[in-house]
């Protein structure tokens, strides 16, 4: 049976000893009542909660799936009563404002806490979560009174949200989508049209489902300029509050998908529902885009926690298991033969994940904290380079961080050897699970176009020249004892900056050298936010004693010897340019004989 242990003294150095949470929270006004005490519980509750909730439902989660039946959507048994342990428990609402019902919790802590549900459950981790976004979106762009109807109950979990943008022709390009909003004289707007692929579209764990939906009125502007967002009930709401009749919108059905099967992936009809706009005509995607991209650092956290599933059920299937001796001699002669860990090629697949696991938890952690000053902090200029920061860094907090959190879940598969491809084991759930978080919410190459265009390109690198100004500084305040790493971020924070100033000459030239370079790029620069980490974490654990410390630096050592040479390699591919690849005639693609 699959096992998971939730890794709180990994995510305690983070936070104490790498970030210093406790002096950030109480150096901002915001945030002055959170110390680590009060964390310290959360995430223990937290731990309880994923392993002994949703963990034993992941399997049986993945094999019942959702169902629709008379246009309703069931979840699977037992995920009913979970959600509402969830939400009774205040889960939802942790990072929410308090004046809607919230906690106030800083991001750098939900990072986590979400982390722990990602890895034992992604399906269920996936409905709080669309409620969450929801209410963000709300919070950022609906009016007063719409804020004091929904956030409440989205927030208490008696309702869920949803976020409705894609449609069978319209998916990366919005602009064209066709669900038209036509107004009512009372007001509201009829809202008629099909979205697809909508997380959550329907389901049994909520009273009502407040969907967020993407439309054009008839006079609207051509492309993404003519979009506007709209709340659309399951349920109607009364007046006081209460749940009225029901809205002509709902599931036409559910995807039968690869993984996440948990999930109900629903595709919405809308057949001239009541809506209600939010903010003006015109100007939805800007609110969506908050809602979005609070998703795509979740997906980032998604890949975490599945990687850091797999690793502890690899690393114990290593242990236990028998096969073989040791190159030197046998370690374990009283058995019929020596533990797999003996081998170096496994401890080689094990030492990939394990330094994926916690460079991606302290990059998202980083994440977080940029976040929170966005939202707490008072000094405009602060504020202004965190949300320069956060726009930089979420494509690749989304993409790479899925993109490297695969490769480790098949590293720890192939630990398994035949086993890994057997469900008992769980390994082959983990990867289908997985997969989907490179493709939803922007796919990964969509990600890194969004980064190498619009974030390096569009402004020659300012945001870029920020962020490794910043490395910089913090590599040469590194002790003499710490050189490894020093001079391996040094050199790779050079090595970025030249090939981002390649790529910007390259595309005055020719613009399709964006996209050809963009996955190469964000992986180079992924690499080198990664040694940036370990540069933070070999620096806290540089300061301690014990095998946890000792440990933490031989694992930044791991890195810089044994994973970041791959930098060179993505940088030699940005280097050859993109004109070879656009010379094959279109009809080589389809042409065979």
């Amino acid at each position: 049976m699959p096992i998971y242990n939730a890794p709180l003294a990994d995510m305690r150095f983070i936070l104490n000893d790498v970030f210093q949470a406790e002096q950030f929270w109480q150096s901002n006004a915001g945030l002055a009542h959170i110390d680590s005490a009060t964390v310290d519980a959360i995430l223990e509750e937290m731990a309880k909660f994923a392993q002994n909730v949703t963990l034993p439902l992941n399997r049986s989660g993945d094999e019942e799936g959702a169902r629709i039946e008379n246009g309703q959507v069931y979840t699977p048994a037992g995920f009913k009563d979970a959600f509402r342990q969830f939400a009774d428990g205040g889960w939802i609402g942790l990072g929410a404002d308090e004046q809607w019902g919230g906690q106030g919790m800083p991001k750098m802590l939900t990072v986590l806490t979400d982390e722990m549900l990602f890895a034992t459950n992604p399906s269920f981790q996936l409905y709080p979560l669309l409620s969450i976004g929801a209410g963000m979106a709300l919070n950022s762009y609906a009016s007063e009174e719409q804020k004091q109807t929904y956030l409440p109950k989205i927030y208490s979990g008696e309702w869920g949200g949803t976020m409705c943008l894609t449609e069978p022709h319209a998916g990366t390009d919005l602009g064209i989508i066709k669900t038209k909003a036509v107004a009512n004289d009372d007001g509201s707007y009829s809202i008629t049209g099909t979205k697809i692929f909508i997380t959550g579209g329907d389901n049994d764990l909520c009273e009502n489902i407040i969907h967020l939906v993407l439309a054009k009125t008839p006079d609207a502007p051509a492309g993404s300029r003519g979009i506007s967002l709209f709340i659309v009930p399951k349920f109607l709401v009364n007046k006081d509050g209460s749940v009225g009749e029901r809205n002509p919108v709902g599931p036409g059905s559910i995807e039968h998908k690869m993984g996440i099967k948990a999930s109900a992936t629903c595709v919405m009809n809308f057949d001239g529902a009541k809506g209600y706009l939010v903010g003006k005509e015109n100007e939805g995607l800007a609110a969506m885009f908050v809602m979005m991209n609070y998703e795509r650092l979740s997906m980032g956290i998604q890949g975490i926690g599945a990687s850091e599933y797999a690793y502890q059920n690899a690393a114990q299937y290593a242990t236990d298991r028998l096969q073989g001796r040791s190159a030197t001699g046998a370690k374990q002669p009283e058995k019929v033969a020596d533990s797999i860990l003996v081998h170096p090629d496994v401890r080689r697949m094990l030492l990939n994940v394990r330094a994926t696991n916690e460079a991606s938890r302290a990059f998202a952690v980083y994440v977080g904290q940029q976040l929170d000053m966005t939202k707490f902090c008072e000094d405009q200029d602060t504020v202004k380079k965190a949300n320069d920061r956060v726009a930089l860094l979420t494509p690749v907090a989304k993409a790479y961080l899925t993109d490297v959190a695969l490769t480790a879940t098949l590293d720890a598969q192939m630990v398994f050897g035949g086993h890994g491809y057997i469900r008992e084991w769980g390994m082959e759930q983990c990867v289908r699970d997985l997969r989907i978080a490179q493709i939803y919410e922007g796919t990964n190459g969509v990600q890194a176009q969004d980064l190498m265009g619009r974030k390096v390109v569009k402004n020659g690198g300012v945001f870029v020249a920020a962020y490794l100004s910043e490395i910089r500084d913090f590599a040469n305040s590194l002790s003499a004892d710490l050189d490894f790493i020093k001079q391996a971020t040094l050199n790779s924070a050079d090595k970025l900056e030249q090939v981002t100033k390649l790529v910007i000459e390259n595309a005055q030239g020719n613009p399709n050298e964006i996209n050809a370079a963009s996955v190469d790029y964000l992986h180079a620069f992924g690499l080198v936010s990664y040694a940036y980490m370990f540069a933070k974490i070999s620096a806290a654990a540089s300061q301690k004693s014990g095998e946890f410390y000792e440990n933490k630096l031989n694992l930044a050592k791991y890195f810089v010897t044994r994973m970041l040479p791959e930098l060179d390699s993505r940088i030699a591919k940005i280097q050859a340019g993109g004109e070879l690849m656009m010379q094959f005639s279109p009809d080589y693609f389809t042409t065979y004989a």
